[in-house]
């Protein structure tokens, strides 16, 4: 029987939880997702007649009329890195009574990010965490040990149950990025669980995913946003009072009177935020937390496994 959402609390742990998420689609993947983009060259050696040419470097073949074969270091084992924004605008809208079937954003990643760490762990992947709000607040190196793998969980839990709404966390995604890019030296695969709403222009914003790019990473986003609430202002027509979750600012309004002109500012930044992804070859994910995390991991997984 499959796992529900608000098992979470009954079980006690998130790493029994992830367990049973996982077991229900990993069967679906013919291989896995994530394999062979994290390798780094070493050499060249001859081509030995008879074994598989898709290392060959036909570029050196071009140039030597010899066959050469690529070697790389870490051949079957990838490096991951898991990277969450914990700032106050991630817990919108806030869960409460621990509501798991409606978690807010962060609950959402949290949820998403320990499933990928199973799944990781069943590949014998190394995995790291940096959890970060105006300041990276968490990192761990990427390792595949068994107590590594606990840890993760651990810290997963504690940014669950460590939530105190009058403890305002604004967020500096555009310098975190960047120092995850400088801190992390091996081509590694990078996870992204943000809603991306930063004080930086956007355009700053994007220069922080280039530089992972730049430096040889894979790089997934999740896009983790409330499509009904946060892009369509779905609120009822009847003034409300709008505080802003990290620096706690309010504006009393009624969304009748500016959906449509929000809504359309909304969609031109997602529009952005998805062509800048494309043109840099970074994985987007809309991530709705209306929709079960685990339909949206899975989905996502799925297709990659198809195309790889």
């Amino acid at each position: 029987m499959p796992i529900e959402p608000n098992d979470l609390a009954a079980l006690g742990s998130l790493g029994l939880f992830a367990r049973g998420i996982v077991e229900g689609f990993v069967t679906g993947l013919h291989k896995s997702p994530f394999h062979g983009f994290s390798v780094e060259f070493a050499e060249h050696r001859l081509y030995n007649s008879g074994e598989p040419i898709r290392n060959v470097d036909w570029k050196l073949y071009a140039k030597t009329d010899k066959l050469f074969v690529k070697r790389y270091e870490d051949e079957t084992n990838l490096r991951c890195r898991i990277v969450i924004d914990q700032s106050s605008s991630m817990r919108f809208p806030y869960v409460r009574n621990n509501d798991w079937k409606h978690p807010d954003k962060l609950t959402f990643s949290v949820l998403c990010a320990a499933s990928l760490i199973e799944l990781m762990r069943r590949q014998h992947d190394a995995v790291g965490l940096d959890v970060f709000d105006k300041e990276i607040v968490r990192h761990t190196a990427d390792k595949t040990a068994s107590v590594n793998i606990r840890t993760l969980f651990s810290m997963l839990e504690e940014l669950l149950a460590n939530y105190d709404k009058d403890n305002r966390r604004e967020t500096a995604a555009t310098a975190c990025l960047h120092q995850i890019a400088e801190m992390s030296h091996k081509r590694s695969l990078v996870v992204i669980f943000s809603d991306m709403f930063d004080k930086a222009p956007a355009d700053e914003l994007f220069a922080a995913i280039e530089h992972l790019r730049y430096n040889k990473h894979e790089v997934i986003l999740f896009n983790v946003h409330d499509e009904i609430l946060e892009q369509n202002l779905g609120f009822d027509d009847k003034p409300h009072t709008f505080i802003d979750l990290e620096s706690g600012e309010s504006l009393r309004l009624n969304p009748a009177d500016v959906r449509q002109e929000y809504a359309e500012i909304m969609a031109e930044r997602k529009k952005a935020l998805v062509s800048h992804c494309l043109q840099y070859q970074v994985d987007y994910v809309d991530a709705d937390i209306n929709e079960k995390f685990d339909k949206v991991l899975t989905t996502y997984l799925v297709k990659r496994n198809s195309i790889r």
